[in-house]
């Protein structure tokens, strides 16, 4: 069991809470730095993904057509670039 423990933390149970608690004060100290507080980062977040559902599914279509257009160009010059390094 406590190999398996060891294996899925990275390390073993006391340093891997040692190393936690470390960035979990570090990222408090820089939070309180910026001014805010992890509620407002969690709301900011899920603010975000409700805005890119609200977009909908245009958005989506304007993603696969840029991916498409990106295509044109970028598929054939792979295409010629590994040609060209096949007869080197």
């Amino acid at each position: 069991m406590s190999q398996s423990l060891n294996r899925f933390l990275g390390d073993s149970l006391f340093r891997t809470i040692v190393k936690l608690a470390v960035i979990s004060f570090v990222v408090g100290i820089i939070l309180n730095a910026i001014g805010t507080t992890p509620w407002e980062v969690w709301e900011s977040i899920k603010n975000f993904f409700v805005s890119l559902y609200n977009l909908g599914f245009d958005a989506l279509w304007s993603i696969g057509r840029y991916l498409v257009w990106g295509a044109v160009i970028v598929v054939p010059i792979f295409i010629i670039m590994r040609l060209l390094k096949i007869g080197r």
